[in-house]
């Protein structure tokens, strides 16, 4: 197990309906299980602040916000989350699970918006004060498959925008893995949740910070 003092700030990413949500919530239980201090937090939202600006971008209703007003919501309510909750429990020595962060505005923003990555990514800096984290586990999956596997489709504004989209969306997260090979993990959406968790559990067991 990891057995530094210091927090430990862990990510997962991936198209909607690729099962991360569910491997989140395995995974805050089994550290949880191991008498170590843990959190969950989701994106957007997990503050009051933060859940009202999870209201407006979700809307349907919101039919006329524009893209950069959209990524602008987005990275307003991970600065809040960030120095509210993310930045104390890590110094407090907490496992801290992001159900999505930043490179979620990269991937969906950016690949699906078409807004400049670049500019995303500076947007992204100054909200988290460049906390970026530790290891982001990407799940891959067709974005088909995960929508037939998910169910009914959405009526949130962003996930119910359609398969293209989402197919651009997966093709970020993809070059982002890339770029970011030092903390990225893929992991293939089409192994088994119990498959899925035991690597998983692995990575976290065999983690050691870079010196």
């Amino acid at each position: 197990m990891y057995t530094s003092n210091k927090g430990l700030f862990i990510s997962f990413e991936g198209v909607d309906g690729c099962g991360k949500s569910t491997q989140v919530k395995l995974l805050r239980d089994k550290i949880g299980s191991e008498g170590r201090k843990v959190e969950l937090v989701r994106e957007p939202g997990g503050l009051k602040i933060s859940e009202e600006i999870r209201k407006i971008l979700l809307n349907p209703e919101n039919s006329a916000m524009n893209f950069e007003t959209e990524a602008l919501l987005m990275t307003a309510s991970r600065a809040q989350l960030t120095e509210e909750v993310i930045r104390p429990l890590l110094v407090k020595g907490f496992f801290v699970i992001a159900d999505r962060f930043s490179d979620s505005t990269l991937a969906y923003q950016g690949g699906g918006r078409k807004l400049d990555l670049n500019i995303l990514k500076k947007i992204n800096s100054f909200a988290t004060k460049n906390l970026v984290p530790d290891i982001t586990f990407l799940i891959d999956i067709k974005p088909e498959d995960a929508m037939m596997r998910s169910g009914l489709a959405s009526t949130d504004r962003i996930e119910g925008a359609g398969i293209d989209l989402q197919k651009d969306v997966q093709k970020t997260y993809l070059s982002l893995a890339k770029e970011f090979s030092n903390r990225f993990i893929i992991l293939d959406g089409y192994d088994s949740i119990s498959s899925i968790h035991s690597i998983i559990w692995d990575k976290i067991i065999n983690y050691s910070y870079e010196d």
